[in-house]
């Protein structure tokens, strides 16, 4: 498994700070898979485009298939996000 720092709040350029304050959850904290791209920013934007298309854009799959479909993926992978 590879493990890959990330980003602290305190680390962060005013404009990666703006990026994370909009992608914080309910609990303050942004999560780490998007922390990853704090050395690039666009890539942060354009991981949680793909990601927001990919759950919750038009599919034949429900968004309860989909996240089910991403965990026993995270599973095989022995990923924790």
């Amino acid at each position: 498994m590879a493990y890959i720092s990330y980003m602290e709040d305190d680390d962060a350029a005013p404009e990666l700070r703006a990026i994370y304050d909009r992608f914080r959850g309910p609990d303050g904290r942004v999560d780490n898979i998007l922390r990853i791209h704090g050395p690039n920013p666009p890539s942060l934007l354009a991981h949680y485009d793909l990601y927001a298309t990919l759950m919750r854009g038009k599919s034949d799959l429900t968004r309860a298939q989909r996240e089910m479909i991403a965990v026993v993926v995270s599973a095989i992978n022995e990923c924790h996000y």
